[in-house]
């Protein structure tokens, strides 16, 4: 019976048996990886260099970005030499790595969310106290406490899931290394520690998803009740783009992992695995500025050259 430290690589999902299939998935994640590299990109320089969008939501949506392009940047790489290369071996560190930036980002996303959404609470519920609650003190340290709930979180996982010893081959269902389908190759009967802090950490982000809808209850409530047309429309076009990256972010992602036994199938866990790691960061960036003027204007404004007159 061998165990984990036996294990020298892992065999992750090829994303097509065909070569020419092969190569076009190559050109799909290297067209996706480049457009949401410009997209964020794009998003950091202009809130990092434009005076205008020195404020919490651009604040918080900086680390957004930079949430999204980590998400990218630790799948798509390996999948893009897999496919060009005719390969499927990545590495035990590698796995080890990988599975642990995957849930960094993805659990730090998902966290900068919920501090996005008590921004637009604040900002619509209680205008009055926005400069107090949401100081730059108060939101460097918010960022910082989603960084280091991801960092954690992604750490205690990662250190339990490999603790485990496997010894059922090495071969992932899974075109990058996560923790379901590294608990099938588990010869250990013992998941009691990785299934507890599983359930910890659902209920935890269970409790964060039941803060975000009650901060859209008040919010919806209080811009219905402002008089002006106007005022809600702008109060709307502030809230959306975060709603929609919300439930982007949550729908593929619980439907992936909580979908019903008898709907699953290789090609559809491989859809909506691409969908959540792949995909929902890239159009992010793309929903954001599609809705926020100010940040679409800031976007295209080092690419005009017009730049405000001083």
């Amino acid at each position: 019976m061998s165990n984990s430290s036996s294990i020298s690589h892992f065999l992750l999902l090829p994303l097509a048996h065909t070569r020419q299939l092969q190569l076009l998935h190559f050109c799909l994640f290297l067209a996706i990886s480049l457009a949401a590299l410009l997209a964020n990109g794009l998003i950091i320089s202009a809130v990092a260099c434009g005076h205008l969008l020195h404020s919490p939501m651009f604040f918080f949506l900086l680390n957004l970005a930079l949430s999204d392009l980590g998400s990218i940047l630790t799948t798509v790489p390996k999948a893009m030499h897999n496919s060009l290369w005719d390969t499927r071996n990545i590495s035990y560190e590698g796995c080890v790595s990988q599975l642990f930036l995957v849930l960094f980002f993805i659990l730090a996303e998902y966290f900068l969310l919920t501090v996005m959404c008590y921004d637009r609470y604040v900002s619509i519920c209680k205008p009055l106290h926005y400069g107090t609650l949401l100081g730059s003190r108060a939101c460097a340290h918010m960022a910082a406490a989603a960084w280091a709930s991801g960092f954690l979180n992604a750490l205690l996982h990662t250190a339990s899931t490999f603790s485990l010893p496997l010894c059922r081959g090495n071969d992932l269902g899974q075109f990058f290394c996560e923790i379901p389908q590294i608990l099938k190759l588990s010869c250990s009967q013992s998941y009691f520690k990785e299934v507890v802090l599983i359930v910890f950490s659902v209920s935890f982000s269970f409790g964060w998803f039941l803060f975000i809808v009650f901060s859209y209850v008040q919010i919806f409530r209080a811009v219905l009740r402002i008089p002006s047309e106007q005022g809600r429309h702008k109060a709307f076009s502030t809230c959306l783009p975060h709603l929609a990256v919300v439930s982007l972010f949550l729908s593929t992602g619980i439907f992936a992992n909580l979908k019903p036994p008898s709907i699953s199938s290789l090609s559809l866990d491989l859809s909506l695995s691409i969908m959540y790691s792949v995909v929902t960061p890239a159009l992010n960036p793309l929903i954001y500025s599609l809705r926020n003027q100010e940040l679409k204007a800031a976007v295209w404004r080092p690419i005009t050259g017009r730049f405000p007159k001083h």
